[in-house]
């Protein structure tokens, strides 16, 4: 009988000892404490899809970032060198409505074919003069070629999309109204950009819906011509208006969001 009252007197201590733990509040560790412990977990990083990654106290790293809008820096244009070495028959006239290029020859009578690809190659510029002469000296041109344009048109397109793979917003900007210009600035130019929309559009695409969401707040980028997505719109659309029948198929197939501003 006393072993079995020994026996039953161990049990419930042992069931009361049980509970008591379970109530009691935990004890406060100190972080020294928690680092000296030899039962803590320690979380490793591991890349995803790898066998590491299904183990215990692993956390898995979040994919990088793919970088479509992260800028890229463009080479140094041969704009620069030909300007620093004084190649360009231009020079900075101030008057009091602002800066403008003072022309030492008659536009209409340069050479295209050298003088245009060149202006266009120095729209990857951001610095001053540089930045000012090539976007200017650009529009002068158009607003004067005249016929003198469309033969230099397969010569434009690299330059143009080296603009664009900046994925600058200044420049993509600047580069999108010289465009809008450009399909503008004479007969057929229109026309003979469509075969290169598979090297212009891609980017266009990117961008397309960058659009600033201001709530009822005021985006005076739109009214400065700023706005990225306003502008890949307006230049779509005076893609479509001058680029003959072929033109908004070719949009539709490289910017599938785009909708037609002719046929609805």
């Amino acid at each position: 009988d006393s072993v079995k009252q020994t026996v039953f007197f161990f049990a419930v201590y042992l069931v009361i000892g049980r509970m008591a733990t379970a109530i009691a509040p935990p004890m406060d560790i100190s972080p020294k404490q928690k680092e000296l412990s030899p039962t803590k977990r320690i979380t490793q990083m591991a890349d995803g899809f790898t066998t590491k990654a299904y183990m215990k106290n692993v956390k898995v790293t979040p994919p990088p970032k793919a970088g479509a809008f992260f800028e890229r820096p463009s080479k140094p244009t041969d704009f620069r060198k030909f300007y620093d070495r004084g190649d360009f028959p231009i020079a900075l006239e101030h008057d009091t409505k602002g800066n403008k290029i003072a022309w030492k020859v008659e536009i209409e009578k340069l050479d295209y074919h050298h003088y245009l690809p060149l202006f266009f190659d120095g729209l990857c510029e951001t610095t001053h003069p540089y930045e000012f002469f090539a976007r200017q000296g650009v529009h002068d041109m158009l607003e004067h070629g005249g016929k003198k344009i469309l033969p230099v048109i397969p010569q434009l397109i690299i330059p143009i999309k080296n603009a664009l793979n900046t994925r600058n917003p200044t420049v993509i900007c600047t580069t999108l109204k010289v465009l809008q210009h450009l399909v503008v600035s004479a007969e057929m130019v229109g026309e003979a950009l469509v075969p290169y929309y598979r090297q212009i559009l891609p980017i266009l695409n990117i961008y397309k819906n960058k659009n600033l969401n201001s709530g009822d707040g005021i985006d005076y980028s739109q009214q400065k011509r700023l706005n990225i997505g306003d502008l890949i719109q307006e230049t779509l659309e005076a893609f479509e208006k001058h680029g003959g029948v072929d033109a908004f198929i070719n949009i539709k197939y490289m910017v599938p969001t785009y909708e037609s501003c002719l046929l609805n």
